[in-house]
């Protein structure tokens, strides 16, 4: 099998009002992008994404980890916790993140899928909302989709919800989403693992469900030929 060849970045990006920080992968070829949006005082930096990102680069995955807060913000969290839950603030820089990444010459053409974690996962589904048009794919990981309101009724972009089986309460609420999103919709529960999914396996069952998902639903980019990973 030949080497991934990967271009890595490290950027700032006008997103709304801020410039936030993000380290940017891409493989060439590359299938698809996918945007991660962390969860409860998790950063770029958090090693269960970061884990996952590196399983979709080596499919084959541009992956964008970046913060939706700025250095200033995250010090103010840490004392308050209320910005990590602020999921209209974290779903329109999600947007614009999107927005800039389309338009970046290394990541044009790609289709965009989103990958949120725990409060992530509610502003990744509002930002799917609000860029139908762009976001092409969901995937929640140990998520609350319940924090996405309203919004979660015009989600109509192909949406996995993945959930540790020892996670009851949050398992329950995605059940409860599930009746409200309007697009395809599968629920996925990970066997003996908890809200984190630190036990043995099941991080990388994480990683295996969310490759396959995006590789289904997000096209190739025009134009880069073969010769991809197997």
């Amino acid at each position: 099998m030949n080497a991934v060849r990967m271009n890595l970045e490290r950027l700032e990006i006008p997103a709304a009002d801020v410039v936030l920080e993000a380290d940017i992968t891409v493989p060439r070829p590359a299938h698809g992008m996918v945007l991660f949006a962390h969860g409860s005082g998790s950063s770029r930096h958090s090693p269960r994404n970061r884990y996952v990102a590196g399983e979709l680069q080596r499919a084959g995955l541009a992956t964008v980890l970046a913060d939706l807060l700025t250095p200033q913000e995250e010090r103010i969290d840490l004392r308050t916790g209320e910005l990590r839950f602020d999921i209209g603030r974290l779903a329109v820089r999600l947007a614009a993140l999107s927005d800039w990444l389309v338009e970046h010459e290394p990541t044009a053409g790609l289709d965009v899928g989103l990958f949120g974690a725990s409060t992530g996962a509610a502003a990744a589904l509002v930002a799917a909302a609000a860029r139908p048009d762009s976001v092409k794919a969901v995937v929640s990981r140990g998520g609350r989709p319940d924090l996405a309101g309203e919004a979660l009724g015009s989600v109509r972009r192909p949406t996995l919800l993945i959930v540790g089986e020892r996670d009851p309460a949050v398992l329950r609420l995605n059940q409860e989403a599930m009746r409200e999103l309007r697009g395809e919709t599968r629920l996925e529960t990970v066997p003996d693992a908890s809200h984190l999914f630190e036990e043995p396996g099941a991080l990388e069952r994480v990683a295996e469900l969310a490759r396959e998902w995006f590789l289904r639903h997000l096209a190739r980019a025009p134009g880069l030929g073969d010769g991809g990973p197997e």
